[in-house]
């Protein structure tokens, strides 16, 4: 952090928010998913986002990214993704809200097609954000995942409300998937906290196992989330109707769909049927935003049948901000209260 402050642009995609920042120290590392191994360790990169994160700049659940060099020439640039607890292997909404800022910044510029694919180097691979443009208008951004995968079917957790079964899938990063009505809720604002308590729980408990062990690379084990899903059965053209919560980190809860999340969940939908190729998911969040996802490709991962799925939605910029740190500040980084 300069004596002059730190500048970010806030953003938001389906109700959450993502701060991005391009003025930081580039930690050390070849690739982005070895800058985020050292960005962990190293107490400048570090200890930015803890302030950041922390109240009274930031909160429990705020997310953001630092801008980094990519891999190769091949991508626009890099990204390291963060939130309260660390550092992320993938974040689709982040992607999202990235490639929009990219091409309303000119950093990319449009293309005169309609569509420019924003190309980013993220920890677990490289994505794009695809943004359609009207014009000078901004109508909508695509995420294009990496290869998402079923890893594990009919997991038995045990929870305070019992026992239940679960799904894990790779869509960027690991997601255990569990219906709310298994526990007798809803994906709804008053089922909020026992659902956060039982992700914690769910989360906590399948990290020791070897469930949580990638079975390609070990920077992407451990589940980062639990998908708490309500299915709202099929739209009259044959597409898939659900609602859902994503709780990750240690109980932070997506207000959006969850981009990876929502990869991950076209992932495990498919590869059970219930999601055919040629149709979508139509994916809503505890807060009524409403993703579109689908099936771009099929490919194979280490054995296992892999798609590639395309979430589509829309980022829009909530301000821009100078932080500052008064060498008085006796609250610095600062604190989280939940």
């Amino acid at each position: 952090m300069t004596s002059d402050g730190i500048d970010a642009v806030d953003y938001h995609c389906g109700g959450e928010p993502f701060r991005i920042v391009t003025e930081t120290t580039e930690p050390a590392g070849a690739t982005v998913a070895e800058k985020r191994v050292a960005a962990a360790v190293d107490p400048e990169v570090d200890g930015l986002r803890q302030l950041l994160c922390s109240e009274p700049r930031g909160h429990a659940d705020m997310y953001g990214g630092f801008v980094v060099a990519p891999d190769d020439p091949g991508a626009h640039f890099g990204v390291l993704f963060w939130h309260k607890d660390g550092f992320s292997a993938a974040c689709g909404h982040g992607t999202m809200c990235l490639g929009t800022w990219a091409v309303q910044t000119g950093l990319v510029p449009t293309d005169p097609s309609g569509v420019t694919d924003v190309v980013i180097d993220v920890p677990s691979g490289r994505v794009t954000a695809r943004v359609a443009t009207t014009g000078s208008k901004l109508t909508a951004v695509d995420f294009v995942s990496v290869a998402g995968y079923l890893l594990h079917e009919d997991v038995v957790v045990e929870t305070s409300r019992g026992s239940t079964t679960c799904v894990i899938a790779f869509g960027g990063a690991m997601y255990a998937h569990v219906a709310a009505a298994d526990f007798g809720l809803s994906v709804d604002k008053a089922s909020l906290p026992e659902l956060i308590g039982l992700g914690r729980k769910i989360k906590n408990e399948l990290n020791t196992s070897a469930y949580a062990e990638h079975p390609l690379d070990p920077r992407l084990s451990g589940v980062y989330g639990v998908i708490f899903f309500d299915d709202l059965g099929d739209d009259e053209g044959g597409n898939v109707r659900q609602r859902n919560v994503t709780v990750f980190a240690d109980g932070q809860v997506d207000r959006s769909p969850c981009g990876s999340g929502t990869a991950s969940r076209v992932a495990a939908l498919h590869a059970s049927g219930r999601l055919a190729a040629d149709r979508a998911l139509i994916h809503s969040s505890i807060v009524g935003s409403t993703w579109s996802a689908r099936i771009a490709d099929t490919t194979e991962v280490a054995g296992r049948n892999a798609v590639m799925a395309v979430v589509t939605g829309r980022a829009f910029s909530t301000g821009h901000h100078r932080f500052v740190v008064d060498p008085d500040d006796d609250l610095v980084p600062g604190f989280v209260l939940r």
